[in-house]
């Protein structure tokens, strides 16, 4: 069926009727039955949800599931693994979070890691207590020492260097279990009883400060676990599309299109198993990069999909007028969204279910649990309480961005959509510090647009996973052309990454800055000055707002 693409002209505020949706997390169970399953049990550590992404990086299924897990459903999951998490609290603190001492009778092997680790000797007749002295404590790169006998160090060095942040330590080893590794400044530094197939380290394997910490998960999944590297996109995509296809009968999907490579590789994947039962909406909410509205509109007129373009500029700019909050401009934006997909729901006629292109890392900077809200993306977070629709599917709801990419390709998409620049929903509006306004956008699209054009001319793309420029809220004093100027700073922002769960500043080359700065200060009224972002992520977000 041809494309059909309508424009609806920007609109005023209105008013939907909405009752109570039934929010489906969509995890596809099929998945883990279909493979080896690997548990990544939380206790509140930082580093949690990198871990299942090491472990998947080793084609092995992982899950996070909270630590309050049953036994007996843990037990029904029947995984080949349990790994428990580092967590900032100490073992034996009685309102510390624990582990259900049935665990250790079920049979599978256990790696704990830090926390973990101490929770096992605490739970196996071990002895945990706080360092007394400097020497017992070790934050940061540590050099380590290892018994390679041990299957967790198996065809690794005797000495590298490991990530270490931990102010207890094991004083008595529990019984059964051997020393496997030490530092200059602690003896117990790993454990394992190969017998029960139970390890504990006290560092991080699962950040790269740790040289060879995904050798280590390696080790433990294959030599440990006898993991046999199922995990896959493509039984992904088959297993993903039997569920959609399966959930939605023959109802009809509304997609938040943004044209992202999220949303782009959910409405090839939810095509694929509904086919012309999917239309595809594309709010222009005037939040977007210089001309991207009309790029992302060409792109999809090729796709045999239902595709509607909403250009909602004014209602959106009216709603964020005067806020400056940056949690505030994220919920409101995410609330009008769904009113968008209500009101073009309606004109569509009955329609079941709402489906976004909601990936992992948004999940969990988004708060779940007892996790901290780092900031509310506004397809998560951002939700309001009533959405007029049957139930929201999020089939990459638990994917990093590199596999979505890679599903992308399972699906054929091209890799230039694949390897589209991230862009966040809220767009510009958290890239604008303080009160948002069309003239700060404008400055701001086209300050932007300048950023990315040098990149691309310098051939820098396949180097930055993602770039972009920030209009702060400061102004400083400048000279332009003999007079006093008294303008907005700008701020460049690029990041190199893998999972974007961490991610480091690039190294942009100095020629590069110097002919944007040139270019931005001289072809954008109202920037007088440019910073470039040298700042990590931890400790600093990849977005500003």
């Amino acid at each position: 069926m041809p494309i059909r693409c309508s424009r609806v002209l920007s609109r005023r505020r209105w008013s939907v009727k909405t009752h109570k949706a039934a929010i489906s997390e969509f995890i596809f169970q099929e998945v883990s039955m279909a493979s080896q399953t690997v548990l990544v049990l939380d206790f509140g550590g930082q580093y949690n949800q990198l871990i299942a992404r090491r472990v998947r990086e080793c084609s092995v299924y992982c899950e996070v599931r909270p630590y309050t897990t049953p036994v007996a459903e843990i037990k029904a999951m029947a995984p080949i693994g349990i790994i428990f998490t580092g967590g900032p609290n100490s073992v034996y603190d009685p309102a510390s979070p624990q582990a259900d001492p049935e665990i250790f009778k079920l049979g599978i092997p256990i790696l704990g890691i830090c926390y973990g680790c101490q929770l096992i000797a605490h739970n196996l007749g071990g002895r945990v207590t706080a360092a007394t002295a400097d020497s017992a404590r070790e934050y940061g790169k540590t050099e380590t020492y290892f018994r390679t006998d041990c299957k967790l160090f198996k065809g690794l060095p005797a000495e590298s260097v490991t990530w270490m942040s931990h102010g207890d330590y094991m004083e008595k080893v529990p019984e059964g279990f051997e020393l496997v590794a030490h530092s200059d400044a602690c003896p117990n530094v790993a454990i394992c009883d190969e017998r029960r197939g139970f390890y504990g380290v006290q560092f991080h394997p699962e950040v790269n400060h740790t040289a060879y910490g995904t050798a280590m998960l390696r080790n433990f999944l294959y030599e440990v676990c006898g993991a046999k590297g199922q995990w896959t996109m493509g039984d992904y995509k088959d297993v993903a599309i039997r569920q959609i296809r399966e959930k939605v009968g023959d109802g009809k999907v509304l997609l938040a299109l943004s044209g992202g490579v999220d949303s782009s590789v959910a409405a090839a994947l939810i095509a694929e198993a509904v086919g012309n039962q999917l239309t595809c909406v594309f709010v222009d909410h005037g939040l977007m990069r210089l001309n991207e509205g009309d790029e992302v509109e060409e792109a999809f007129r090729k796709w045999d999909i239902n595709f509607v373009r909403v250009n909602a500029e004014e209602l959106f700019l009216s709603k964020l007028a005067g806020v400056s909050e940056p949690e505030r401009k994220r919920k409101i934006i995410g609330e009008e969204f769904i009113r968008v997909f209500e009101a073009e729901a309606k004109k569509i006629g009955q329609v079941d279910y709402l489906a976004q292109g909601t990936i992992y890392p948004d999940v969990i900077e988004s708060g779940a649990g007892d996790a901290a809200v780092i900031k509310s993306h506004h397809n998560v977070g951002g939700l309001p309480d009533y959405v007029d629709f049957k139930e929201i599917i999020e089939p990459l709801r638990m994917l990093f961005k590199d596999e979505v990419r890679q599903l992308g390709r399972e699906l054929g998409l091209p890799e230039y959509l694949v390897m589209r620049q991230p862009f966040p929903g809220p767009g510009l509006a958290i890239r604008c510090l303080g009160d948002v306004t069309k003239e700060k956008l404008d400055i701001l699209r086209l300050a932007d647009f300048i950023f990315r054009d040098e990149v691309a001319k310098a051939h820098l793309e396949s180097a930055m996973s993602q770039y972009f420029a920030v209009l702060t809220n400061m102004r400083s004093v400048g000279v332009q052309g003999d007079g006093r100027t008294y303008d907005y700073t700008l701020a460049l922002r690029s990041v190199t990454t893998t999972d974007f769960m961490t991610a480091d500043w690039t190294r942009i080359p100095y020629d590069v800055l110097d002919r944007v700065s040139v270019r931005i200060v001289n072809e954008v009224p109202h920037i007088n000055r440019i910073v470039y972002d040298i700042t990590s992520k931890p400790p600093a977000t990849i977005e500003w707002e």
